[in-house]
Formats: structure tokens, C-alpha cells, sequence
């Protein structure tokens, strides 16, 4: 890049400028890291729009970090955001209206241009993949409150004891993390403002039969969510599957991790819908999911390992994980439909190929003896309720 373009570019994109940040503290916007050096003061040539803001501090030795804090912004052209290192809580606050002012004209005088690493453009393109249907309205509909994301807030999600390596490695973290003793003191409602998804579908007056194909075909509670929780808007149910996914994927949240689980399950759950009423949505849906599965499977990290990929463990990329379940399921309901929209059939195939040659994952047709296909301790497998023939009454086979 010459120097005249390069100009242009630190002039007309956005900067984060961060004080006082201490040696060996990793800071990452979007999918690009940084490790801080003695000269570091934050990050230049920043495209306008949604972006995802993350950092963890080290030791002195800069051999262990503390678990990730990170936050969404939305940047216009030129705009310096300030941020300076709090030591004492160890997080980047924000400044007072006068000294960001005052900060923002020395960055555009380019007095601290020397001490701010570049934005790669390069990996914008893949930021773009993971975030597209990220607006302002997503992250404001859907952040907790004061917008700072870290799974310090969410120690009350492990209360009962971790369960999956994911969970024992961040619970792990938090206990040796130096500010764990104080987020208890957190406020409550450092939770985030997620669509509740109704794992199992009960309606009053509803036979037997009925609520069991309501729960084996989500294609109703799909209707009934994008009706009453997303407004009508296919892009709103999108924008919170991509924002959870990077909340977790980058920023560690397990409660993110949980709804972006429960919103997979909620479409890979739809027997109807993806063929004749909610093609579009499918079609972008599979898009989305093949892009955030692409970037997270990928085998090296281009930077120190945080964030990005700390969280893909065995736990969630085991053959026997629920992904791997409802995937089998819905690949075996593709080939078993007749008429499938074309785009869509394109972008399932891409998304099955990458599984198998990503995870070595097998889909084999099941048989028509194989019944329904689910593990009996897995709690995103369908409610089957039976009639007991001797009793006349239904029993729920689902506990």
C-alpha cells in the first residue's frame, strides 16, 4: 500500500485509542489479535460499522490470562474512541467527555499514529461473513446492560457444577482469574436480553398426538417466535444467531454459547418450514451457520490463543455432540424430500461437506427401522409421548 493511500485510510477510518494498557494484555477487534507491546496505544484504519472489541490480561510473565472481557461498538468515519486501562479491575473505562475530546484531536493531529497497529483489511471480508446481519438495533436489542461481555458475570450458569469440558475449562478460568472474588458483586443485569426458545411445546387442549408433532417439527414455534419475538424479520432472528455466536466464540460467553445452541436446535428442528415455507430463511441460515463453522474449525490461529478458538473443544465437535445429532437428522430429511429449493440444496451440501472434511463426521441414511434418532440423555432430543393402551392415558417418554 503506498503511503498516500495508507494516509487516507488512517484519516477516514475509525481509531481505538487505549491508555496505559499493560505489557503482554492480548486485544482483539473482530478476528484479528494483538499482543501489546511498550509501544502499543491501540488500533488505526478501522472500516465503519458493527465491530466486536475483546481483550484479556496476562501476568507479568505473560504466561496465563484472565478470561476474556469484550464489547460490541458501532464506529462511524474518522470517529477515536478512548478507552484507559483501569489497574485496580483491569478494564478498559471509559474516559470523560473533555479528555475524549481532547484525545480524539491529538489522534487526528496523528501525534499517536506511530503507537497504533493497523487494521488488517485483508480479514475484513471474513469479519463481514460472521457479522453481516449485525445492525445497531441487533446489538442494542440484545447486550446487557453497560455492554461489556465476560463469563465472570455468568458463574451463576454453573451453579450445579460444569458439565462439558467447555464449561470445566471456563470454570477453571474464572477461579483463577485475579477479579473472580469480585464479580459476585456484579450487578444482575450484566445478562443479556436473549428470545427465550421453548426447549418443549405445551398447549391447553391439545391431544396427545398433537403436541407430539408439534414438538418434532418446530416449524410452528418458529412461525409463532418470528411473529411475536422478531417482529416479522427473518434478518432480527439472523442478527442474534451471528451475535451470540461471536459473544461466545470471541468474548467466552457461555450464556451465548446456550443461545446460539437454542437457536440451531430451533432450525435444524424444522421439518416443514426449510422446504415450503421458510426457503429464503433456510438458505441464509446454512450461509450463516457454514460461515461461522468455517472460520471456528479452522486448524490455525493467526494470533495467541484467546478467544478465538479457546472455546472449540471435544465438547461441542464430538461425533456424539448435538450438532453432530441434528445434523444427521436434518441431512437424512433433505434426501428424503422430494422437492428442495435449489440455492439451498447448494449451500446444505457445502455445509455437509465441511463437516466431514473439517470433523471426519459421517451422515448415514438412517433406515426406515432406525424410528426417530435421538440419544436418551440428550435434552434437545424431541418429546415422544406413546398412549398406554392398558391405561388409555399418555405418558411423556421424554424424562
Amino acid at each position: 500500500m503506498d503511503s498516500e493511500k495508507a494516509l487516507e485510510l488512517v484519516k477516514h477510518g475509525a481509531t481505538l485509542l487505549f491508555l496505559d494498557v499493560p505489557q503482554y494484555t492480548l486485544v482483539g477487534i473482530d478476528t484479528q489479535i494483538f499482543a501489546v507491546g511498550p509501544d502499543f496505544k491501540g488500533i488505526k484504519m478501522i472500516p465503519p460499522g458493527i465491530h466486536f472489541v475483546f481483550y484479556s490480561s496476562s501476568t507479568r510473565d505473560g504466561k496465563e490470562f484472565s478470561p476474556t472481557i469484550g464489547f460490541f461498538l458501532d464506529v462511524g468515519l474518522s470517529q477515536v474512541i478512548v478507552r484507559k486501562w483501569n489497574q485496580q479491575d483491569e478494564w478498559l473505562a471509559k474516559v470523560s467527555e473533555e479528555e475524549e475530546e481532547r484525545y480524539s484531536q491529538a489522534v487526528r493531529s496523528l501525534e499517536f499514529d506511530k503507537h497504533l497497529g493497523p487494521y488488517n483489511l485483508s480479514q475484513y471480508g471474513e469479519w463481514k461473513h460472521l457479522s453481516n446481519y449485525i445492525t445497531k438495533d441487533v446489538v442494542e436489542k440484545f447486550e446487557p446492560v453497560g455492554g461489556e461481555i465476560t463469563v465472570t458475570y455468568e458463574s451463576a450458569i454453573l451453579k450445579g457444577g460444569p458439565k462439558t469440558a467447555m464449561e470445566r475449562a471456563l470454570d477453571a478460568q474464572m477461579k483463577k482469574s485475579k477479579f473472580a472474588a469480585s464479580s459476585t458483586e456484579q450487578p444482575k443485569g450484566n445478562r443479556f436480553y436473549y428470545t427465550t426458545i421453548p426447549r418443549i411445546i405445551k398447549h391447553k387442549g391439545m391431544s396427545g398426538q398433537e403436541l407430539t408433532s408439534m414438538n418434532l417439527d418446530k416449524t410452528q414455534l418458529l412461525e409463532s417466535l418470528l411473529s411475536k419475538e422478531y417482529k416479522d424479520s427473518e434478518d432480527l432472528l439472523l442478527g442474534e444467531l451471528q451475535f451470540s455466536f461471536v459473544a461466545f466464540l470471541m468474548g467466552q460467553s457461555l450464556e451465548s454459547f446456550m443461545q446460539w445452541k437454542s437457536l440451531v436446535s430451533l432450525l435444524l428442528g424444522c421439518i416443514d418450514a426449510p422446504f415450503h415455507t421458510r426457503s429464503q430463511l433456510f438458505t441464509n441460515f446454512i450461509k450463516v451457520i457454514y460461515d461461522q463453522l468455517k472460520y471456528g474449525l479452522q486448524k490455525e490461529s493467526n494470533g495467541p490463543e484467546m478467544g478465538i478458538h479457546a472455546l472449540l473443544d471435544d465438547s461441542w465437535l464430538a461425533s456424539d455432540s448435538f450438532l453432530h445429532l441434528l445434523c444427521k437428522d436434518f441431512f437424512a430429511l433433505v434426501e428424503e424430500t422430494s422437492v428442495v429449493d435449489g440455492d439451498l440444496l447448494s449451500w446444505i451440501r457445502k455445509f455437509k461437506e465441511l463437516l466431514e472434511n473439517r470433523l471426519g463426521w459421517e451422515f448415514q441414511k438412517k433406515s426406515a427401522s432406525d424410528g426417530i434418532y435421538f440419544e436418551e440423555d440428550d435434552e434437545y432430543a424431541p418429546v415422544v409421548e406413546m398412549l398406554d393402551e392398558s391405561h388409555g392415558e399418555y405418558m411423556d417418554m421424554s424424562t
